[in-house]
């Protein structure tokens, strides 16, 4: 089965992320690389996954009409995701 890494870009529907995978695409004529990005709907069971967030997607079987993929790995965290710990005070930075 193939696996992708990517960011999740939206988390609004329940137990589905979209998830941008971005690639670099070499240009047959020019030689110059370029960014071309997909979006996949993944199914994530424990919606434990926020904006932003690194995972890793899995091909599995048709889960709904548009999902074809799972979230099997969350890589790292968004670093506003995680509050501010270290902040107790209210104070600003």
């Amino acid at each position: 089965m193939r696996r992708l890494k990517g960011t999740v870009i939206s988390h609004k529907t329940k137990k589905t992320a979209v998830v941008r995978v971005d690639r670099l695409v070499k240009h047959e004529k020019y030689r110059k690389f370029y960014r071309s990005s997909r979006k996949f709907k993944a199914h994530d069971p424990e919606d434990g996954s926020k904006v932003g967030d690194v995972v890793v997607i899995e091909e599995s079987r048709p889960l709904s009409k548009d999902k074809r993929w799972r979230i099997v790995e969350l890589v790292s965290r968004e670093p506003s995701a995680e509050g501010d710990e270290g902040n107790e005070k209210g104070e600003q930075l």
